[in-house]
């Protein structure tokens, strides 16, 4: 789905682009579970099962995806007057621990089928399912990537680092399928690769996820651009310091401090402010507040 970037990208968008990637993860991922746990049964195969469970944790996870994108599509209120954009960045916190909690499941029951020496049968069918499973996964990790880069939205990114999981899961199990014969315990040792694949890739989503909750230090190049917009905006020396930035979903609060003569009348400073947050809301759209400091003359 191309998007014009021209033009704005409104929250109803967003919302519709959430709900959309959403809805077809669900719809794929729950025919995939279906599929891939019956083959699972069939072969008796804990790396199977496991990757199936894996693939529904992809449907909750999806769901969660479409939650998120609903809450943070709620205007602001009262109790919340910047909104409720960072719900999406909390829907991907729970993206992730749910990721987390399947790796932990998995990787006890692939140690515990290594220690009673289980090994697993494969046919024809897990072969066929497998291939199947990869390019579906891929083709979701890929189409939830775009959309999210499109959009700026963490959480269709971390829902396409889960899709991407899941298809680097089945991709090491087909490998598993074809060396099976050879090596009894191939079944639990992919069983433990794919619990450790999802511990990384819950690393990934939690740290960008939390670091963003917390709040990070402006980029050198956002300051750079908000530098250019004053220096070109104001013909005084204001000394731009004490820039911070925090972010809500799509909206974006600014506040920094600039220095003007102590003697200069309030109402020109507070028109210089004013003129700054105007062009800084025009360019860049960003909600920017203004601390005045004055210059006093050093006395000799």
């Amino acid at each position: 789905m191309k998007i014009n970037s021209s033009e704005p990208i409104t929250q109803k968008y967003k919302t519709y682009i959430g709900y959309l990637e959403g809805t077809i993860s669900m719809v794929i991922n729950t025919i995939l579970f279906g599929l891939k746990y019956w083959v699972g049964i069939k072969t008796f195969s804990i790396a199977i099962i496991a990757d199936a469970w894996h693939t529904l944790s992809d449907t909750l996870t999806s769901l969660v995806v479409i939650i998120g994108f609903k809450v943070s599509s709620k205007p602001a209120d009262k109790k919340h007057p910047f909104g409720h954009g960072r719900a999406e960045v909390i829907s991907s916190i729970i993206i992730a621990t749910l990721l987390l909690v399947v790796g932990i499941n998995f990787l006890f029951a692939s140690i515990q089928r290594f220690r009673n020496q289980q090994s697993a049968s494969f046919n024809m069918l897990a072969i066929i399912m497998f291939t199947i499973s990869v390019i579906a996964k891929e083709g979701l990790a890929q189409y939830s990537f775009r959309l999210g880069k499109n959009i700026n939205s963490q959480s269709l990114i971390a829902d396409g680092w889960h899709h991407r999981s899941d298809a680097i899961a089945s991709m090491m199990i087909l490998v598993g399928i074809f060396i099976g014969d050879y090596f009894w315990w191939i079944d639990s040792i992919m069983g433990i690769l794919v619990s450790l694949i999802i511990f990384y890739t819950t690393y990934k989503i939690l740290k960008e996820s939390i670091s963003t909750l917390i709040g990070e230090e402006p980029s050198d190049t956002f300051k750079a651009d908000i530098i250019k917009i004053v220096t070109r905006s104001i013909s005084h020396d204001v000394s731009l310091h004490h820039l911070h930035s925090h972010i809500y979903g799509d909206r974006k609060e600014l506040t920094f401090h600039i220095r003007l003569p102590a003697d200069m009348k309030l109402e020109e400073a507070h028109q210089i402010a004013e003129r700054l947050e105007k062009e800084i809301k025009n360019e860049m759209d960003i909600d920017t507040t203004i601390h005045i400091e004055p210059i006093i003359p050093i006395k000799r």
